[in-house]
């Protein structure tokens, strides 16, 4: 990673030090909120599928002490930079990173599951691949590699009978989402990401689905994410900055 220049940031108001390129794909919101909606509890193992540089893991293991998370990442250049995230926040006790792909995960993955699968996928399907050609390396990191339906599919073998899937996702891409889990995880719950109180639709979508549940589809109030002024709203606040857990 010498030759790629790489910024200290923090989050969850400085509990979490994240190692990241200046340049491409740099976290925003979304990893930290889906960490918060994750309902892992102490002694739990958790995968996160397409960890990029685990801020998801990273989160998790701050918020509940205990809990135990596995990154699974492709580019060996970011995994190597989530490692180095786990050794400063000295969490090498509960996180690793795994260098592999989804679609074809190393053996002893493969042998494995889990309490809790997250994942934050790319959100541009592949038609939108070339309208992004032209954008720079940020861009590109939100193209599938692989198509919705299969990484889905994935994430559900990693998991365990009555494990829990945790997914955010651009809120358009819904209908895609419940067709890849029907028959396969219920109990769902579906929490809206508000970009404002006056949005007239929801920009993401928080999604938690129990594999091999019977039970039905729950539309929650969700939250919204900013004032008029731009800045987060207090219920956003306490989730981003104090580390406040989200229950779906």
């Amino acid at each position: 990673m010498d030759s790629v220049a790489t910024s200290l940031d923090r989050l969850l108001g400085g509990k979490v030090n994240l190692l990241q390129p200046q340049k491409g794909y740099r976290v925003a919101i979304d990893p930290v909120l889906l960490a918060a909606a994750t309902p892992i509890a102490a002694g739990e193992r958790a995968l996160d599928m397409g960890c990029g540089t685990f801020a998801i893991g990273l989160c998790l293991a701050a918020r509940v002490p205990g809990s135990f998370v596995v990154g699974l990442e492709s580019n060996p250049a970011i995994a190597a930079l989530a490692r180095a995230s786990i050794d400063l926040n000295n969490m090498n006790e509960f996180l690793s990173v795994i260098e592999g792909d989804a679609a074809r995960p190393p053996v002893a993955l493969r042998r494995d599951s889990f309490d809790h699968v997250i994942t934050n996928p790319p959100y541009l399907t592949e038609d939108a691949a070339g309208r992004a050609a032209h954008a720079g390396p940020k861009a590109h990191a939100h193209v599938e590699g692989m198509t919705l339906a299969p990484w889905l599919d994935a994430c559900l073998r990693r998991l365990r009978p009555a494990g829990y899937l945790s997914i955010v996702h651009r809120a358009d891409r819904l209908d895609e989402i419940l067709s890849h889990l029907s028959g396969r995880a219920g109990d769902i719950r579906i929490f809206p990401l508000w970009p404002r109180a006056s949005s007239p639709k929801p920009s993401r979508l928080l999604v938690r689905a129990r594999k091999g549940s019977r039970a039905g589809v729950q539309l929650l109030r969700g939250m919204v994410l900013h004032g008029e002024g731009g800045t987060f709203t207090a219920e956003a606040s306490a989730v981003l900055r104090d580390g406040m857990p989200l229950k779906l």
